[in-house]
């Protein structure tokens, strides 16, 4: 009798896809988008879909794509790098203060977030004075953005000084958790920001304008893909690792600031580096798998290698964990990002309420207002199903509940 905990689609012509998915739901459209995927001529073995699966752009998020000779770029994103950092601080809840509005405001005020759109205004999630951990930052990418601007000028024009260490808009966060020894854990959530959305959406349509170039007829123009020794490949590969340490260290300058936010409210002296987690949950990496050198690409899933530590968030008021890999060799080492949705964004503004959402992160020191109903819990699958549906893939090492969530 097999023990294995994924299903299977094999439609003929096309590589085999695994679907962690078992007790969580996954949309028509998602297993459609995932059949194309399937399609293309370069995919290594299999595809793996993780738990939190959902309709994407050209991919599908919650995917996991090994190819060899070719990548997509429209697989990888436009939020290239996006991913998690996590801290576990010496503080435990009852150093917190009682009214933790004062924590959220000074979070706020020491990361930028959000966007102010139009010409001539301040945007406030940029920076105006970066700080001098963010010039630090950035001169460790400045020299190989010239190389990159060199060959693609158009993205010299780009948000990247002025959004290093900005948290952005959507799902992403900064959060004050508490374990299940209320120990205080810092986590936040973002990507490579307006740079790492320039170079995905140029490189994204330069494989398109090869596709018709070549004549390549593909089930979904959002899979165009740049082959190994074309034009373009070298250029993509080179950016999009670059993007990936501009997220990398994007997310380690928020959290150096969230740190000395909390230590200018809280006098008790602490330190906030113990059990840190970094890692990326939109990107492509290189990797042997099966015998063969590779290219994974994960869309909204993470690296879950034997004994590798990662981050699984909920939703604002939903549970999140800290997780060990278990180098689950037929997921590609591969875990869940999150939970997933399970409403487009639209749709949740229009199903999920004000009220419904105050009611949902009551515990959350937190936004409650119209323009993040969308991140409410209920948008999402229910955390506890996707860990459920993944538990060969990662065991987890810590739950967290978040008492403060600051969304752009």
């Amino acid at each position: 009798m097999s023990m294995q905990n994924y299903d299977v689609i094999q439609d003929q012509g096309s590589a085999p896809i695994k679907l962690w998915t078992r007790g969580v739901p996954l949309e028509d459209a998602a297993r459609e988008q995932l059949r194309n995927i399937a399609k293309l001529p370069f995919i290594h073995r299999w595809i793996a879909v993780m738990p939190d699966v959902h309709l994407g752009k050209g991919a599908t998020v919650g995917s996991v794509v090994p190819t060899i000779g070719a990548v997509v770029p429209a697989a990888v994103g436009v939020d290239i790098g996006c991913g998690m950092i996590a801290a576990r601080t010496t503080l435990t809840a009852s150093d917190l203060p009682d009214d933790l509005a004062g924590l959220r405001s000074a979070i706020e005020r020491a990361v930028p977030h959000g966007r102010t759109a139009g010409r001539g205004v301040r945007d406030k999630g940029a920076w105006t004075n970066p700080s001098a951990q963010v010039e630090q930052g950035w001169s460790t990418l400045v020299d190989d953005f010239k190389v990159i601007c060199d060959r693609h000028p158009r993205l010299k024009n780009t948000n990247n000084l002025n959004h290093l260490g900005t948290l952005g808009t959507g799902n992403h966060f900064v959060e004050v958790c508490l374990d299940e020894e209320d120990r205080v854990w810092f986590m936040l959530h973002s990507g490579s920001r307006g740079v790492g959305n320039a170079i995905g959406t140029h490189f994204i349509e330069l494989a398109k304008q090869d596709m018709r170039r070549w004549m390549i007829n593909l089930p979904d123009q959002d899979l165009a893909y740049l082959p190994e020794g074309s034009e373009h490949y070298g250029d993509y590969v080179f950016a999009v690792d670059w993007a990936q340490r501009y997220a990398r260290t994007n997310r380690a300058i928020m959290m150096r600031h969230v740190v000395q936010a909390v230590r200018g409210v809280i006098d008790k002296p602490f330190e906030a580096d113990a059990e840190a987690v970094n890692c990326h949950h939109n990107y492509v990496n290189r990797e042997h798998h099966f015998g063969k050198d590779v290219l994974v690409t994960r869309k909204g899933a993470v690296s879950a290698r034997k004994g590798e530590l990662g981050i699984i968030p909920g939703s604002m008021g939903a549970k999140s964990f800290i997780v060990r890999g278990l180098g689950n060799e037929d997921s590609f080492h591969s875990c869940s990002h999150g939970a997933g949705r399970v409403m487009s964004r639209t749709e949740a503004r229009k199903r999920i309420s004000v009220d419904d959402h105050a009611r949902a992160t009551a515990h959350v020191e937190c936004r409650k207002d119209a323009e993040v109903v969308d991140e409410s819990p209920a948008a999402y699958k229910p955390i506890e199903a996707v860990m459920e549906a993944q538990r060969d893939l990662v065991e987890i090492v810590h739950t967290l509940r978040q008492v403060v969530c600051v969304k752009g």
